[in-house]
């Protein structure tokens, strides 16, 4: 089995038909998963789901899926409840409502031979698992996890990791990088004896046809988002590449 596995699109369509292109390029996938966050922050958050239902892509609801699909507007604050009320004006009834009802995780086998994938961690949604998280950290999160590699995104960081017996993949952003490479990313797993083939793959979009695209959407903080788009790293991470606390 080969998957291809993309997550935090953001609503960057742009970005997501880029990583379709090159994996078709390098001969398509079995089946193409994505793990969460597909459509808040970006200018095509409509377009988006429409072109993942399109190709049949398996999907697992993240935490800003979440947030559309089912939070309490008055729950929120004002500028999450903002982003929201403007995704759900431009995805209407029946795209919100398939958002919630995306599952929270997705097991592809059962048995340590399986891929298990998720938004954040098996556990929850919104808390990342840094590439340097410690012992205790992992077993709250993956301990008691049938199989041996888990897949997920939220965190904007591509890494592979070995924790005891268990291959952790980051999966990074298709769509909002933020590891200081401007390019998309997305990784192709292909089922081996023994275990999963992972490659990671980084695929260029244009920045400024994206940047466009949002000063016509009338998204909200649009400054803010351009900032984020153009940044492509998170402010806390150093020039090297290490998180700085």
């Amino acid at each position: 089995m080969r998957l291809a596995i993309l997550s935090d699109i953001h609503g960057n369509l742009h970005a997501l038909n880029r990583c379709l292109d090159d994996l078709a390029s390098r001969g398509g996938a079995d089946v193409i998963v994505v793990a969460g966050d597909l459509c808040m922050d970006g200018p095509k958050p409509r377009q988006v789901l429409e072109r993942l239902q399109e190709i049949g892509a398996r999907c697992v609801r993240g935490n800003t899926d979440r947030m559309i699909g089912l939070a309490d507007l008055a729950q929120l604050d004002p500028e999450d409840a903002c982003s929201v009320a403007w995704a759900r004006e431009q995805l209407g009834d029946a795209l919100t409502a398939w958002l919630a009802a995306l599952p929270p995780s997705l097991a592809f086998g059962e048995d340590p031979n399986g891929l298990f994938v998720c938004h954040a961690n098996p556990r929850n949604d919104d808390e990342h698992v840094w590439p340097d998280a410690d012992d205790a950290t992992l077993e709250r999160m993956f301990g008691g996890l049938t199989q041996h590699t888990a897949a997920f995104g939220h965190l904007h960081l591509p890494f592979v990791r070995a924790w005891r017996d268990v291959v952790l993949v980051n999966v990074s952003s298709a769509g909002l990088p933020k590891d200081g490479d401007p390019r998309a990313h997305y990784t192709i797993l292909t089922q081996r004896p023994g275990g999963w083939e992972i490659q990671s793959r980084q695929v260029d979009f244009d920045v400024e046809k994206v940047a466009r695209q949002l000063r016509r959407s009338g998204i909200p903080d649009l400054d803010g988002r351009l900032t984020t788009l153009r940044r492509h790293r998170y402010p806390k991470l150093g020039k090297s590449g290490a998180v700085i606390p």
